[in-house]
């Protein structure tokens, strides 16, 4: 997957509550540093996010099982990260679901997995085979 693509999405939810808390954003961060993209990168992409109009559409690209996995798991996580959950986030994150091609419950799912139990978090086989279930395509 592109992960210039994916931070975008992630920076866009980071902002959808109008709140771009100190934990998104390092979450972001570390991210994209652990993909060698610099931060200043980062930031430009952050910058643009603020000016762009909510009608402007990030396109997703075609994707791997397993990338759209993190994807969504990326999502939620970041959703999470601040532990404040907003129902615009959870909008976002489901319009994201859908275009990948899940049923947009898949993020009530995944987000109470991950939130409920902790560990299973690094049970990523266990949480596939959940997201896989609530597939569309």
């Amino acid at each position: 997957m592109n992960i210039l693509t994916q931070l975008q999405h992630l920076i866009n939810l980071a902002l959808v509550d109008h709140d771009f808390s100190v934990k998104e954003k390092n979450m972001i961060v570390s991210l994209a540093k652990a993909n060698k993209i610099k931060e200043s990168d980062i930031e430009e992409m952050m910058d643009k996010a603020l000016k762009r109009s909510d009608d402007d559409e990030i396109k997703i690209p075609v994707l791997t099982e397993d990338e759209k996995f993190e994807y969504l798991y990326n999502i939620v996580q970041l959703m999470k990260v601040d532990s404040e959950v907003f129902l615009s986030e959870i909008k976002y994150c489901e319009q994201l679901a859908i275009k990948l091609g899940y049923n947009r419950k898949v993020i009530s799912s995944l987000s109470k997995r991950i939130y409920s139990d902790p560990s299973i978090t690094s049970d990523r086989d266990k949480l596939k085979r959940t997201v896989a279930k609530f597939s569309i395509n």
